[in-house]
């Protein structure tokens, strides 16, 4: 069995090599700010997409704000 302080780890490596670190960082953020029903979440606030399919479009969305930064 995994311990807790490995599935951290190992979510964070997965969450930056998907959103990349800053955005990994920012989604953390985001959870740590609201108490709320992750399951409820989860099955409520996402579309029917495969992680792979949600990483894909977080990648292409990044690489458009990058693109295009605010002036």
């Amino acid at each position: 069995m995994t311990t807790e302080t490995e599935l951290r780890l190992q979510g964070m490596k997965v969450l930056i090599g998907a959103m990349g670190m800053i955005e990994a960082e920012r989604f953390v953020a985001a959870i740590n700010r609201e108490r709320f029903n992750y399951t409820q979440w989860r099955q409520q606030g996402l579309p029917e997409l495969s992680i792979d399919e949600i990483a894909a479009r977080a990648n292409t969305l990044s690489a458009s704000l990058n693109a295009n930064p605010d002036p």
